[in-house]
């Protein structure tokens, strides 16, 4: 726990979509998880290069409400900042910090 957080980080792992650009300036959409989250923020892994700054949208896949549905459900989108990023091999871990912060 460091005394700098707003709200205290938990441990989950959520499946999320990242929409974003890399540094082309390329949309994509990356299937990915989240390592840990908060009501400010979260950490992610990617394997995309994302810069310091940036604003990224996370949505979380939802079951489809049709099995004849052939686009995936998912939530609202969730702005947030790229604050920091480490490397872990040949993922990426971004930490993110919520332009709103979850209800």
């Amino acid at each position: 726990y460091s005394p700098s957080r707003r709200s205290p980080r938990i441990r989950l792992q959520v499946p999320v979509f990242l929409r974003a650009t890399d540094l082309s300036g390329a949309e994509f959409v990356e299937l990915t998880k989240t390592l840990n989250i908060s009501a400010t923020g979260a950490c992610i892994a990617s394997a995309h290069v994302l810069r310091h700054d940036q604003v990224v949208h996370l949505t979380i896949p939802a079951p489809s409400p049709a099995p004849s549905s052939m686009v995936p459900s998912e939530t609202p989108p969730i702005s947030a900042r790229v604050l920091r990023q480490d490397a872990a091999g040949t993922m990426r871990l971004f930490g993110l910090e919520f332009l709103r912060p979850l209800e």
